[in-house]
């Protein structure tokens, strides 16, 4: 018994009609399919809600609600920021580049292009408050992705021993890879 993929990711938002028009305009996603109902399927509660739905490429969807009724939408106030986030692929630097110029250009603060050594991103958050990050896979990230998959289970054996960043990948911040 096996997961086939991910059907779709669901967030909340604010405001459903601005969210499909920014993640068209911005990340050139296709809206493509809408539910509205008056009561919430899985547990019957009343309550109404729009749910949309967005084509994020490759038959990865990401999903949206919008709850009226609810209490303004927060975040946890116990994680930081920079930890929950949506991240989508692109195809190179170029297409990275060119998305962090139109999204500034725009008045969107964009942090980056941050060197993860495996992949290099960029860093924004849509109107809802979600972070976002946009990353193209370095070349070289067959090569590192070897190495890393030779020492994963010690690295998460320490790290569960000790809650200590092991050291094991210490090389990916050489300067071959760094740079």
């Amino acid at each position: 018994m096996t997961i086939e993929k991910i059907h779709h990711v669901a967030y909340r938002c604010k405001d459903a009609k601005e969210t499909v028009e920014w993640y068209s305009k911005y990340l050139g996603m296709d809206y493509v399919l809408a539910f509205a109902e008056d009561q919430v399927p899985s547990t019957h509660e009343p309550d109404p809600y729009m749910h949309i739905f967005l084509d994020a490429g490759n038959g990865n969807v990401l999903a949206f609600f919008e709850l009226p009724t609810k209490p303004e939408m927060g975040k946890d106030p116990n994680t930081p920021e920079w930890v929950q986030h949506i991240a989508f692929q692109v195809k190179d630097r170029e297409t990275l580049l060119a998305y962090k110029e139109k999204l500034e250009a725009d008045g969107i603060d964009v942090i980056g292009v941050t060197n993860h050594s495996l992949f290099h991103s960029i860093y924004f958050f849509d109107p809802n408050g979600h972070r976002l990050e946009l990353s193209y896979n370095d070349p070289r990230a067959p090569e590192m992705t070897k190495r890393l998959d030779d020492v994963k289970w010690d690295m998460l054996e320490e790290w569960s021993r000790t809650k200590k960043a092991p050291k094991h990948a210490d090389w990916l911040h050489a300067e071959e890879f760094s740079g």
